[in-house]
């Protein structure tokens, strides 16, 4: 404990094996967006139709889940340390925008990405047959681009920690 009773914080060790777990969760995750887009683009530009095939096949149904537990890993450590740790979980702005474009990626994996998995996944069997609608991997682009752009400045502020304290005299977390 420190000397300000008002929040708890995690013993040394502790924290620093939270911080690992979190730097670990954060580079899965941006691992695994690399992935989609190394998908994507071979999906799109691949020569051998099989080959296409199976990297729209993989992404439909390989990456989804190993993305939103990275995901979820670093937003349960991140808030571990964002309330056990001097920097607190909204005392400062870099810490509450980092929060809120992890809820946000979060969501959009459940909410716009894995629903459309299974028409990827269609669309890699129909590429075989040579009857596939092009319009449904048009978009795969934004995913890991959106995600991978995110991270990076998710990054950023984790390092530069601009903009300071938010209201200096009120207390809103533990």
């Amino acid at each position: 404990m420190s000397g300000n009773p008002s929040h708890w914080q995690l013993l040394r060790r502790w924290r620093q094996s939270v911080l690992v777990l979190h730097l670990m969760s954060a580079a899965a995750w941006f691992g695994v967006d690399v992935v989609v887009a190394v998908l994507v683009v071979t999906g799109w530009f691949a020569d051998d139709l099989a080959l296409r095939s199976l990297a729209y096949r993989g992404l439909a149904n390989f990456v989804t889940v190993p993305m939103l537990v990275s995901a979820l890993v670093c937003l349960a450590t991140g808030v571990v340390l964002g309330l056990a740790t001097k920097w607190g979980l909204v005392r400062y702005w870099w810490v509450v925008v980092k929060l809120g474009l992890n809820l946000v990626l979060c969501t959009l994996i459940i909410v716009v990405l894995q629903p459309g998995m299974p028409e990827v996944d269609a669309y890699g069997q129909e590429l075989l047959a040579g009857v596939p609608d092009p319009a449904v991997v048009r978009n795969l682009f934004f995913p890991p681009a959106v995600s991978l752009i995110t991270l990076t400045f998710a990054v950023v502020l984790a390092v530069m920690k601009p903009w300071g304290r938010l209201r200096r005299g009120r207390r809103l977390d533990g």
